[in-house]
């Protein structure tokens, strides 16, 4: 039953306090021995591994140490751990080092020295050596050191700018990864390549690499070799869609498992991402795939056999780090929806239990909010998809007061806004407001050719289905036209401030984010994983300095009329603090009414439960005095 209270004002038991303290699961992985599952927990500002046993009732313990924080800090994160042989090898935020943990206990032992930055940690089968990417001073590389740390490490494979998700084949004798060049992004084009290791009593050599998959305009994702050592399978989205291959390395021929308007990749903006999980007797894999920004679990038999789903037990719609059971049966993964926080689910001998929640599940207290695919038209006629979620009990049309809406912008700018939780998406509809994440041209999740569909169009195509998509909340009675407000963080807060600037009137306020405003900075100044991704969604300098110059917010910020409302991370490194401090220098000079709030500690988004609480308390009071009341 809908509220008798006015819209954005509902009572709520989601309040700020609520969720400070939630926290984050990025990953989950089994020890080879098929017993202990293991999973990564963000506390605050702090990660944590646990450890769970497979077949135990008891309850989960830490592994890691107080003083330790695991966090992979090459480009955006991500490949922090790794399980193999009774122990966790985790990478410490505060010194880049790799650690030994045992999952026995015990203390945790170094095996990298502390100089540049480690990620994605790979143990081989024969628990020998680890295998890991490495960055210094700018220069990556796949590197490889005893997993007793008793050596220094060594370079194993270099000449190309990135490398990720690096894994062995079962016999220890080759690797599989992938790796990339500047000005593409993994997304735009990457490449596979096998190499076979020369293993002595010293240290592996690596041979000539083979490609074998992928290109300049092919995206490769996650290749793994399947445990009996015959098979090595990837995503690649040569075919216009990111599709299953296999590829057997006895009769070298390459086989297609996956077809159809579906996506079984994503983009590769952190290290460690998987969607592919291979059974332990080799006979299929086990697969997320993507449609309308929903996901499945599936299973792929090699066989031709038509893929399964599985069920998971629950109403899952977004999955993340499928990982099945090294031994026997059973699947991990991280399992949520657009009104169920994320688990750490374990499925298994056909049950599913719930290893860990990452939040309070106030639905039974709450109405929360379920998110509905949508599509529009923008500019052209073109086609624009959207997660829709509406206040409790509200039917878009009906009589009366509509309610007031935030149209949410996703960042990257490549990415998709699915049907996973969103503690904000609820804190907003449980007070009474619609909101509509928009998966504007350029977004994943709907095929290659959506996604180019942003090259050099950056700033464009994002703010017409920007626009268009408060149009459409309007013309379709999901929400009041007068107070319509758009909101986005990082390459979504660009495009906030951009829409502003192209289409005032339309919003009645702004939330940006740790936003860009200037592009000729941003390309100067960002970090090394997107130092050339402006390339090819903007153009090359200093060939395209004026489509910069008319694209930068800050260059035409006197046509900003609407109240904005600026947050910022103090030691952002990805936008850092000076493109915020220009939009709001300018926004002061033309008298536009505007907050700006500076966090101290933080980066790219929020970590410590202060400032989630802060953010979330000082942008309700913002709605109310420039949207609700005014």
């Amino acid at each position: 039953m809908m509220s008798q209270h006015t819209f954005g004002l509902w009572p709520s038991s989601i309040t700020p306090r609520s969720f400070a303290g939630d926290i984050r699961l990025s990953d989950v992985q089994w020890d080879s021995n098929g017993q202990h599952i293991v999973w990564l927990e963000g506390r605050g500002g702090r990660g944590v591994l646990v450890c769970a046993e497979a077949g135990s009732m008891d309850a989960p313990w830490d592994l890691t140490p107080a003083e330790f924080s695991v966090r992979a800090k090459i480009g955006y994160g991500g490949g922090d751990f790794c399980v193999s042989h009774g122990a966790v090898f985790f990478v410490d935020g505060g010194s880049g080092r790799i650690w030994r943990q045992s999952i026995a206990g015990g203390p945790a032992t170094p095996v990298t020295p502390a100089f540049g930055s480690a990620a994605a940690p790979s143990l081989s089968p024969d628990g020998r050596w680890l295998l890991y990417v490495h960055s210094d001073a700018g220069v990556d590389c796949l590197a490889i050191v005893p997993a007793d740390g008793s050596q220094w490490p060594q370079r194993l494979m270099a000449g190309h700018d990135f490398f990720m998700q690096p894994c062995w084949h079962p016999s220890d004798k080759w690797i599989a990864y992938v790796a990339w060049d500047f000005p593409n992004m993994p997304w735009d084009g990457s490449r596979l390549y096998l190499a076979e290791l020369e293993v002595s009593e010293r240290m592996p050599v690596a041979h000539m690499p083979h490609l074998i998959a992928g290109g300049t305009e092919v995206s490769i994702f996650q290749p793994c070799f399947s445990p009996d050592g015959r098979y090595v399978a990837y995503v690649s989205d040569e075919s216009g869609w990111g599709h299953i291959y296999v590829r057997d390395l006895k009769q070298n021929r390459v086989r297609q498992l996956s077809t159809g308007e579906i996506e079984h990749g994503q983009p590769a903006w952190v290290q460690g991402m998987r969607n592919l999980s291979w059974a332990s007797d080799s006979s299929q894999i086990y697969a997320l795939r993507s449609q309308h920004g929903i996901y499945e679990l599936c299973s792929y038999g090699l066989d031709g056999s038509a893929a399964e789903l599985v069920d998971l037990g629950g109403s899952y719609q977004w999955l993340a780090q499928p990982n099945a059971a090294p031994k026997g049966e059973g699947i991990a993964c991280i399992a949520a929806s657009s009104t169920l926080p994320p688990r750490v689910v374990l499925h298994q001998q056909a049950q599913s239990r719930v290893l860990r929640r990452s939040a309070g599940e106030l639905g039974q207290y709450t109405p929360l909010a379920a998110a509905q695919p949508v599509t529009w038209s923008s500019t052209g006629g073109i086609h624009v998809y959207g997660m829709l979620y509406l206040p409790s009990g509200y039917t878009p049309g009906q009589a009366g007061p509509r309610p007031p809406a935030i149209v949410r912008i996703h960042g990257g700018p490549t990415g998709q806004a699915t049907a996973s939780y969103s503690a904000a998406t609820q804190f907003f509809t449980s007070r009474g407001y619609a909101v509509l994440d928009v998966n504007y041209r350029g977004s994943t999740g709907y095929g290659r050719a959506y996604m180019l569909a942003l090259r050099d169009a950056w700033g464009v195509c994002d703010v017409e289905d920007a626009v268009s998509a408060a149009h459409y909340l309007a013309e379709s009675g999901a929400a009041d036209p007068q107070r319509i407000v758009i909101y986005g963080g990082s390459s979504g807060g660009y495009t906030v401030l951009e829409a502003l600037c192209r289409a005032p009137g339309t919003f009645r306020a702004g939330i940006c984010l740790y936003g860009v405003s200037n592009l000729f900075t941003l390309a100067a100044d960002t970090h090394k994983f997107e130092a050339r991704y402006l390339d090819l969604i903007v153009g090359q300098l200093p060939e395209q300095a004026e489509r910069y110059r008319e694209r930068s917010p800050i260059f035409h910020a006197d046509l900003i009329r609407d109240p904005v409302a600026i947050f910022q991370g103090a030691e952002d490194t990805v936008v850092p603090p000076s493109q915020s401090e220009e939009i709001v220098s300018a926004l002061r000079r033309h008298g536009v009414p505007h907050i700006y709030q500076l966090y101290p500690g933080e980066g790219h988004g929020w970590r410590k439960p202060e400032t989630i609480e802060a953010f979330y308390t000082q942008m309700e009071r913002f709605l109310q005095q420039y949207v609700l009341f005014a």
